[in-house]
């Protein structure tokens, strides 16, 4: 039996999970002025979650991206086409969504090979 193990892990939610060479990580909030700032944001967060679990985001399998406002598709894709890694890019949904509070614009989760 493979070992289990969290990161961050709460009452409620772990940050990430790392199982049988699998790293899931849970959806990542962030505040800014804009989408692009948020989705910044939201991609380093992510960057230092990989890192912890001691993988990066070339070994990336899934996204999946909510936005509450799909009109502003463009301008989080301007950032994720900088951020993913050339030649790696993730299966990937993107979804219009009610988040957490009104000040989140972007959530993203991701699932990554360790």
């Amino acid at each position: 039996m493979s070992d289990i193990k969290r990161i961050e892990s709460g009452s409620r939610v772990s940050h990430a999970v790392i199982h049988d060479g699998v790293v899931y990580v849970a959806g990542v909030l962030s505040t800014g002025a804009s989408v692009r700032e948020q989705t910044r944001n939201v991609l380093q967060g992510i960057d230092a979650t990989l890192e912890r679990a001691g993988t990066d985001k070339s070994k990336l399998l899934s996204a999946t991206v909510w936005l509450t406002d799909i009109a502003t598709f463009d301008e989080m894709n301007s950032v994720w086409d900088a951020w993913v890694s050339p030649g790696n890019a993730p299966a990937r949904a993107c979804i219009e969504a009610k988040l957490l509070s009104p000040a989140h614009r972007v959530e993203i989760s991701v699932i990554a090979a360790v």
